[in-house]
């Protein structure tokens, strides 16, 4: 989605496309922030973006969603500084969005965004959203057995997608360890292309380096001392129920979403679902959104750092943002 709004430029930007006069003309750049919930990637990149005449391509599974603002920590208009964003609001809440969906729409972006002259950055913490772009990851040529896909989805449904993740464990540990049980469709083709090749993806990734990237990258990844990560989720937790994050699930609830669809079962809107619905307190809510939003940040911990090409920013050896803005302003080189 591109938002109407006017573009700041400055002369920082005439010196990075000096700088980009000099790459590698077959690849398009690309830059990527990303980071675990509550670490700061949005002010950080939009001040990136000011500077670096860039233009933001969101990566993250639930801002993707209309009318679902305050749980998934959406940013405002107010808050782009002009800068445009890309894939925020481009589906409604019953509406079925998948990582293909999201690898179409952002390669468009980036081809479009390079055109203007300006740089694409993918922003966000959905881990497979970004590897969907930068990894090779196709295994059409392996071939489809949709009886056994049947039959695991089956399973996922009558003993529960930790099951089914549970039989790679025997058949691709590797890709057990970097697959979650909520990813069903990745676990399932895992061990579909095993039954019908004989070979792990895992295998395949290798053979096809799975981390070769079609785009001159440059990755960072924010991070910062555990517990005060903890307690900047704890507190934004606290705010968005302050800002009406009840009041939002109860918007959404009146236009006919339910706990059945995939964008309510967000971390923020199960809970207060929950908790509309009579099952929990409301004390219990927010402390279940709590500890999901912890669980969750351990998680993209662990995905991001798999791949080599990440480089980690600690954001404790800094003094502020804008001094991390600096330093990554500094170091970003397209080649």
């Amino acid at each position: 989605m591109y938002f109407n709004v006017n573009f700041i430029y400055n002369d920082s930007n005439r010196v990075m496309n000096s700088k980009r006069g000099l790459k590698n003309r077959m690849k398009n750049d690309l830059f990527i922030l990303a980071g675990p919930t509550a670490v700061g990637k949005t002010d950080i990149s939009i001040k990136i973006a000011q500077k670096l005449g860039g233009e933001i391509i969101s990566a993250d599974s639930m801002q993707i969603y209309k009318y679902m603002d305050i749980g998934s920590a959406k940013v405002r208009a107010d808050e782009m500084k002009g800068i445009p964003h890309h894939i925020i609001d481009i589906v409604d809440p019953d509406q079925s969005f998948n990582v293909s969906d999201f690898k179409r729409i952002a390669e468009q972006n980036i081809e479009e965004i390079t055109a203007r002259k300006h740089i694409p950055m993918v922003v966000g913490g959905t881990g497979l959203y970004i590897n969907s772009l930068i990894c090779c990851y196709d295994f059409t040529d392996a071939g489809t057995d949709q009886s056994y896909r049947n039959c695991l989805m089956e399973l996922a449904e009558s003993k529960g997608k930790e099951y089914v993740h549970d039989m790679l464990k025997d058949v691709d540990y590797g890709s057990y360890e970097k697959l979650y049980p909520n990813d069903l469709k990745r676990v399932i083709r895992a061990l579909e292309v095993y039954r019908m090749t004989g070979v792990t993806i895992t295998e395949y990734n290798s053979k096809r380096e799975e981390y070769v990237s079609p785009y001159n990258l440059e990755y960072y990844v924010l991070n910062m001392d555990r517990a005060a990560l903890y307690n900047r989720i704890n507190l934004r937790v606290d705010l968005m129920i302050k800002s009406g994050l009840i009041e939002e699930v109860e918007s959404l609830k009146a236009r006919g979403y339910n706990g059945s669809m995939q964008s309510m079962k967000g971390i923020g809107y199960k809970e207060i679902l929950y908790y509309l619905d009579g099952k929990i307190t409301l004390e219990e809510a927010v402390e279940l959104i709590k500890k999901g939003s912890r669980n969750y940040a351990k998680r993209q911990l662990t995905w991001f750092r798999k791949d080599p090409r990440a480089k980690w920013i600690n954001k404790d050896e800094f003094d502020s943002d804008d001094e991390i803005v600096e330093h990554l302003v500094n170091i970003i080189d397209f080649k």
